[in-house]
């Protein structure tokens, strides 16, 4: 039974979904706008978003949390340029537009995450 299972464990060991996770968030947040399957977007956008969170505390802890999660660069465009967008806003930072295409190869549904 998988009661309180709620992770996604997309058919990888542990090392390569945190490395999945890591690049997709990384490639998140330096274009703004990035086409994945659906279930990797609503996994990647619970992440960035308690990411987002972390950053807008603008403290020296908060960019070692960052930098540890993320590339450094990404790390520090997210806790510079973006926090400071959402500095306001109490959370629902980021949006999944649901495309309807799926993908040839195996029809997997395809989704759109974006920065609100």
């Amino acid at each position: 039974m998988r009661h309180l299972k709620k992770n996604r464990k997309f058919h990888r060991k542990k090392g390569q979904r945190t490395a999945l996770f890591k690049n997709l968030a990384n490639n998140l947040i330096l274009k703004g706008k990035i086409e994945t399957t659906e279930e990797k977007a609503k996994t990647i956008k619970s992440r960035v978003e308690k990411l987002i969170t972390v950053a807008k505390k603008q403290n020296l802890a908060a960019l070692r949390i960052l930098i540890s999660r993320l590339s450094k660069k990404m790390a520090e465009k997210l806790y510079y340029e973006t926090a400071l967008r959402y500095k306001e806003r109490k959370g629902g930072y980021l949006r999944i537009i649901k495309s309807g295409k799926r993908r040839k190869n195996d029809g997997a549904k395809m989704a759109i995450i974006e920065f609100v």
